[in-house]
């Protein structure tokens, strides 16, 4: 289940209305939420951001408001998972919720520059810098959130759960 991607970097308290400003929080759907991800804290990124990039930033990630937009529009960005030396815990939860990857590690988040090509395994627990070589190891994804996140979302998740019983 590895993946790689390029790595846009931000700073230390990014709150969840520079991850999606409030005022679009009227539109419900990942795609028109991914056309402003980011845009406060740079107005270019929804341009710039491809399928499979990667967010690399600082402490207190997704820091502010209890706002379930802010994962769904980066996971509506095609971010693959986002790297960071710690998250807001209501974010924590609410990105695995949405079926977004995250990952902790301040070692990386040092290492890592924007640019950088980095390749990820969940399983392993192991972030490659390709571009300067670098290894970190982080913690690998519990099984449970694994499944959250290849379902799609804890939704997903359940609903998914309640079909295979009614199935069997």
């Amino acid at each position: 289940m590895a993946f790689q991607g390029k790595v846009w970097k931000f700073g230390d308290n990014v709150n969840t209305d520079e991850i999606i400003p409030a005022r679009y929080l009227s539109l419900t759907e990942a795609k028109d939420l991914a056309k402003h991800v980011m845009e406060d804290a740079d107005p270019l990124f929804p341009s710039k951001v491809k399928k499979g990039d990667i967010i690399v930033a600082g402490r207190n990630f997704g820091c502010g408001s209890s706002r379930e937009h802010a994962p769904v529009a980066i996971k509506g960005a095609g971010v693959s998972c986002v790297i960071a030396t710690s998250f807001a815990r209501i974010f924590f939860r609410n990105a695995f919720n949405m079926g977004l990857l995250i990952f902790e590690s301040k070692q990386a988040v040092d290492g890592i520059r924007e640019g950088d090509l980095v390749q990820v395994d969940p399983d392993k627990g192991m972030i490659r810098n390709i571009s300067s070589g670098d290894v970190y190891e982080v913690a690998p994804v519990p099984p449970f959130m694994k499944e959250l996140v290849r379902d799609g979302g804890l939704i997903t998740h359940i609903k998914k759960k309640q079909g295979n019983r009614s199935a069997g």
